[in-house]
C-alpha cells in the first residue's frame, strides 16, 4: 500500500462483482469511510478525518483497524504432539517454533527454494496448536503451499475469525476498560480472553510501530466489539492510507513491495527473526526452503540490502523510482520499494534496495524523478522510534 491513496485503489482486483467483504463493512459505511478494493476485499482506505488526521491520532491516542481479510490458520498435530507440528512448521519456515513458549508468539517468513519470501507472517504457540497468521493478498496460496508440504499427521484449518487492530499508546487502556484480563500483557504475548462475553484472542503486536494489539473474535460480534472500542473518545476508525504510512515509519516491510519471493530474508534486514538455533551452528540450523542460500548469506553478507532513505526537500520519492550511486551513473544501483510523506516527520521518507557498499547509514545516493536526480540520504530505521511495551 502507498500512502498515496490512488496506487492503493489501482492494487486492487479488477472486478467489483467479485469484491468480498468483511464482518465490519457495515461498520465501515456508517462511519463515513471511503471504500476500495484490496486483496480481494472492500476495504477503507481512510474515514472523513482524513489519511493525516488518522496517522497523527494513532502515534498520539489509539486507532482501530479492520484487518479481518488477513489469513488466520491453524496447525495440529492428529497425534495431539504440539512438538509434532512445530517441527513440521519448522521445515518451512526459518524461525525456532519448537522452542516457542506457550502464549508467545514469533514473526517469520515462508520460504522458497531460492531463498527468497513468499509471505511473511506470525506464529502464535496456543497450547494444542499453532496459529499462522498471514497476509490477505497470499492467504490462498499460503495455505495450499502449507497443504501440500506438509506431512499428513499435520491437519491444517482455516479460522474463520474477524480480526482487528487497536495501536497506539492509549490501546491498553481502551482494551482494560472492555476486559481486566490483560494485565501482565507483554509485546508478543497472545491471550485467550473474553470481551463483553465473547471469547476472543489477543496478541499485544501490531503493524504500527506503536504499543497496541491483535484481536482474534468471533465475525458475528466483530461489529459491537468494535463500536465499543470507538464509543471511547481516544479512539479513531483507521484506513489502509494510514496503516500504510504508519508502518512505512516504523521500518516495516510490505509483502510485493518490500519483500518477495525473490529477495532473501537476510536481505531484507530480517536476520534478527531467524533464532540462533536455525543459523550456521545452531542445533537445527537449515532444514527449510532456500537454506544454502539463506544460511551463506548469514555467513559471509548479501550482496545488497534493505535500506531506510530521507530524501532531501518535500518531494515524495515513490515505489520504482531507481537508485543511482551519483548524479552521472548510467546506471541503476538499486530501486525504491516504499515511499511517501512521513506524517510524524513532516518529511518524505522511504525504503529500498541498495548494493551492500551504499547500504551505510550517512550514504548519499540518488533517485529519479520526473528526469531529474534528487539526493537522498541512506538512514537506519525505523524512522520513528518504536513505541512497543516490551515488559
Amino acid at each position: 500500500m502507498n500512502t498515496d491513496t490512488v496506487e492503493i485503489a489501482r492494487s486492487a482486483s479488477p472486478s467489483a462483482e467479485a469484491m468480498r467483504r468483511t464482518p465490519l463493512y457495515g461498520l465501515h459505511l456508517r462511519h463515513g469511510a471511503r471504500m476500495v478494493p484490496f486483496a480481494g476485499y472492500e476495504m477503507p482506505v481512510q474515514y472523513p478525518a482524513g489519511l493525516l488526521k488518522e496517522h497523527i491520532h494513532t502515534r498520539a491516542q489509539a486507532g482501530l483497524f479492520d484487518v479481518s481479510h488477513m489469513g488466520q490458520l491453524s496447525v495440529r498435530a492428529r497425534s495431539g504432539d504440539l512438538a509434532e507440528a512445530a517441527r513440521a512448521l519448522e521445515t518451512l519456515i526459518p524461525i525456532d517454533i519448537l522452542g516457542l513458549a506457550l502464549g508467545r508468539q514469533r514473526y517469520g517468513f515462508l520460504t522458497n527454494e531460492a531463498g527468497g519470501i513468499i509471505d511473511d507472517l506470525m506464529v502464535a504457540n496456543l497450547g494444542d496448536h499453532l496459529l499462522v497468521v498471514v497476509n490477505a493478498a497470499n492467504k490462498a496460496q499460503d495455505e495450499a503451499h502449507l497443504r501440500a508440504h506438509l506431512p499428513e499427521g499435520i491437519a491444517l484449518a482455516s479460522v474463520p475469525n474477524a480480526l482487528i487492530a487497536l495501536q497506539g499508546p492509549q490501546a491498553y487502556v481502551t482494551l482494560e476498560r472492555l476486559t481486566a484480563d490483560i494485565d501482565g500483557i507483554r509485546f508478543m504475548d497472545v491471550r485467550a480472553t473474553r470481551i463483553l462475553g465473547a471469547s476472543c484472542l489477543v496478541a499485544r503486536s501490531g503493524y504500527t510501530g506503536e504499543d497496541g494489539f491483535e484481536i482474534s473474535l468471533p465475525a458475528d460480534r466483530a461489529e459491537e466489539i468494535a463500536e465499543a472500542l470507538l464509543a471511547d473518545a481516544d479512539v479513531l476508525p483507521v484506513g489502509l492510507g494510514a496503516r500504510d504510512s504508519l508502518r512505512l515509519e516504523a521500518g516495516l516491510c510490505l509483502h510485493g513491495s518490500d519483500i518477495d519471493a525473490g529477495t532473501t530474508p537476510v536481505e531484507a534486514g530480517l536476520l534478527w527473526a531467524i533464532q540462533p538455533v536455525r543459523r550456521p551452528g545452531g542445533a537445527r540450523a537449515g532444514g527449510f526452503p532456500g537454506a544454502h542460500r539463506i544460511l551463506s548469506e548469514i555467513e559471509h553478507g548479501p550482496s545488497r540490502r534493505r535500506v531506510g532513505l530521507r530524501p532531501e526537500g518535500r518531494a515524495p520519492v515513490r515505489a520504482g523510482a531507481s537508485l543511482f550511486a551519483s548524479e552521472e551513473d548510467p546506471e541503476p544501483a538499486g530501486a525504491v520499494t516504499s515511499g511517501g510523506f512521513g506524517p510524524s516527520l513532516g518529511a518524505p521518507i522511504a525504503m529500498g534496495y541498495l548494493p551492500t557498499p551504499l547500504a551505510e547509514p550517512g550514504t548519499r545516493v540518488f533517485a529519479e524523478l520526473r528526469g531529474q536526480r534528487l539526493p537522498l540520504t541512506v538512514t537506519a530505521m525505523p524512522f520513528v522510534p518504536a513505541g512497543f511495551k516490551r515488559s
